[in-house]
């Protein structure tokens, strides 16, 4: 029997950990049991958590000891450093053979071991700047649901544990037996980790002479990078400069991103058909709509309003 071993600390959040459990820890009529699932803490005893309950937890740092898998659903508030007693605990399973895996901000504490430099990880796209910061070493990647590298892996944020999770199952068991047990979590069976987190696309804030706020009102027009060069009168290299200097990207790749946030909210908030859409937004056509917004989002328009409509 596999063993998973989730490592929670004061104040839990409980949905991470129930991503761990409801994948690994509870036991469903008709699907075979692979895993003997389990909790510990630092202290044993009382662990607050996130809902205003405590949890008790007999388990100290000596069950990660047996683990084959350990969980860190978590880790609030992320700059919370790790003792010595929990790093060591950490490297000791790794160096033992056991996978170590973190859901959310659990990657902070796993970066403070060391574990992930060099390599890439993924957290919740509101907190990958800080992780960027924190530790260079690591190589952020803001956009995937999660980050497998064998030893290591890594989720994003909230229902993207369930993704992890659920993808460990499969490698451990099969798609079948992943299969099975996501149609009894009511999930869908899989998502691939590249696929992006749908984070919202940020407004910078217009240092460009308002520029951006001009641009941003004429998207359905065939506005051009020449059009905003006239805009600022200036050459189209001294307006790439700027925007290098003060946003870190192209004039042409914010234009297209812009379009594609306006695609993504008139997805969200309309019935307007993908061609209506692609016209307002200035991408011409349905055809471009979709190849912009599957090389931009990760998914297809149509699979975007599904899951993301206001009613």
């Amino acid at each position: 029997m596999h063993r998973v071993v989730a490592l929670v600390r004061p104040v839990q959040s409980t949905f991470e950990l129930g991503c761990a459990t409801e994948v690994f820890g509870t036991h469903r009529e008709g699907v075979p049991s692979h895993y003997e699932f389990s909790v510990c803490t630092e202290t044993p005893g009382s662990v607050p958590t996130t809902a205003g309950y405590a949890m008790d937890v007999p388990h100290g740092l000596s069950a990660l000891a047996e683990a084959d898998t350990v969980i860190i659903p978590g880790w609030l508030p992320v700059e919370t450093p790790l003792s010595t007693r929990v790093r060591h605990a950490l490297v000791r399973a790794h160096a033992r053979g056991a996978r170590l895996v973190t859901i959310c901000s659990g990657v902070f504490a796993l970066a403070r071991t060391g574990l992930l430099d060099g390599r890439s990880a993924t957290t919740h796209w509101a907190r990958a700047d800080r992780l960027r910061r924190e530790f260079p070493s690591v190589r952020v990647e803001p956009d995937v649901l999660y980050v497998d590298h064998g030893d290591v892996a890594t989720s994003a944020g909230a229902g993207a544990g369930i993704d992890l999770c659920l993808h460990l199952v499969r490698k451990d068991h099969g798609a079948a037996h992943a299969a099975l047990l996501a149609r009894h979590m009511v999930m869908p069976p899989h998502r691939e980790g590249g696929q992006m987190q749908y984070a919202p696309y940020p407004a910078p804030p217009d240092t460009l002479d308002g520029l951006l706020a001009w641009a941003s009102a004429r998207l359905g027009t065939p506005l051009s990078v020449n059009d905003m060069a006239a805009y600022l009168n200036v050459s189209t290299r001294t307006l790439a400069r700027r925007f290098a200097d003060q946003l870190g990207t192209s004039p042409g790749a914010w234009l297209l991103a812009r379009r594609i946030a306006a695609a993504r909210t008139l997805l969200e908030d309309t019935d307007l058909p993908v061609a209506a859409i692609a016209t307002r937004v200035g991408l011409t056509s349905a055809v471009n709509l979709r190849r912009r917004f599957r090389t931009g989002v990760g998914t297809t328009p149509g699979a975007y309003r599904r899951a993301f409509r206001v009613p």
